[in-house]
């Protein structure tokens, strides 16, 4: 067993702290990984501190990981010690249901999640990337090109794939009016693809101080949301519209602004429900809310390459280990430009 440190919470109410544990060592098919990035998900405090029910402790977070091939086993193919690697939210899959056999594994019913989800290989539960290594299986690792500077790469993983994945689906592209909801970890992304895809790209933002920045990321306008007269100026002019927020909130300010056949996704999972959208606002335009999410392996490389070719990574802002705690104070506040990363090496210090 390879020992590991990191740092864990051991229950809802705890702040992150020190943890030693054991990863298993790597077999034929496994790569083990030095981890020097991981990014700082929203997704991490909902599990920490058990808002979605399904916590388990103690509990090691992180899904953003970017680090450095440290060994292989001997029927690993396509990767070499000292390459830079990704590893996103997913470790496994049942690699035969439907989902799976077409790239989709992310909607296995079987999925095993990085952190916090039963380790079906060494029992127990699976242990995230706020950790000094992580072994993982060939299939779940990802390739980073150098062109990427690997601490801003790291949120690709998670925020970049989960705005990545809606925005290629539903085939956004030249000609189309897209707006992207929230300017957060995720909304700077989606800001950044629908404009790199060659959509006229709206932010939609209850912040005014926001507008620059929007601006700056690549918006061609911004539309204050809690402004009637401005939202309504953009009714039925939307192909899709990407929401990005993680907090229960009226939907129906957004969908009468799509076109007939309009497409509102929903990314962000609140602690609590939507209020109930109109019926009369979907079916009297054939428009439709829809849900997405993150992406298969394939489709994550693909992601991943796109960004190397449009030089796009996500703004951060990098911490040591021991700042964790107060960072999550801070993603609460909004206070972060766009995404918090985590070095690694600072475990050391």
């Amino acid at each position: 067993m390879l020992k590991t440190h990191g740092y864990a919470t051991h229950s809802a109410n705890s702040p992150l702290v020190p943890f030693n544990f054991e990863r298993r060592e790597p077999g034929p098919k496994d790569i083990q990984i030095e981890i020097l990035y991981c990014g700082v998900c929203h997704s991490d405090i909902h599990q920490v501190r058990n808002e979605w029910g399904n916590s388990t402790f103690p509990m090691v977070p992180g899904h953003e990981i970017i680090g450095k091939v440290t060994a292989i086993g001997h029927q690993v193919t396509g990767f070499s010690i000292g390459q830079t690697v990704g590893v996103g939210c997913l470790v496994d899959s049942c690699r035969v249901c439907p989902d799976c056999q077409e790239n989709l594994e992310q909607y296995c019913n079987a999925p095993t999640f990085t952190y916090n989800a039963p380790d079906n290989v060494s029992g127990g539960n699976t242990y995230g990337g706020y950790s000094s290594k992580i072994v993982v299986d060939q299939h779940f690792v990802l390739h980073i090109s150098d062109k990427l500077d690997p601490a801003a790469a790291a949120p690709l993983l998670c925020a970049g794939i989960t705005t990545y994945s809606p925005l290629k689906h539903w085939q956004v592209g030249e000609g189309d009016k897209v707006g992207i909801v929230g300017l957060g970890g995720l909304g700077h992304m989606g800001v950044k693809f629908a404009r790199a895809m060659g959509a006229h790209v709206v932010l939609f933002t209850t912040s005014a101080n926001k507008v620059d920045d929007a601006i700056r990321l690549g918006a061609h306008e911004v539309v204050i949301s809690k402004d009637t007269e401005a939202m309504q100026k953009h009714r039925l002019s939307f192909d899709f519209i990407l929401n990005t927020v993680a907090a229960a909130h009226n939907l129906d300010s957004f969908t009468e602004l799509l076109k007939r056949d309009g497409t509102l996704c929903l990314v962000g999972v609140p602690d609590h429900p939507h209020p109930s959208p109109s019926v009369g606002n979907l079916i009297f335009k054939r428009r439709q809310i829809a849900g997405s999410l993150i992406g298969g392996l394939k489709e994550t490389q693909e992601m991943l390459d796109f960004c190397a070719e449009h030089n796009i990574v996500s703004d951060i802002e990098i911490i040591p280990i021991q700042q964790i705690n107060e960072a999550y104070e801070r993603m609460l506040k909004s206070d972060v430009k766009y995404r918090f990363v985590i070095d690694l090496l600072s475990l050391s210090q």
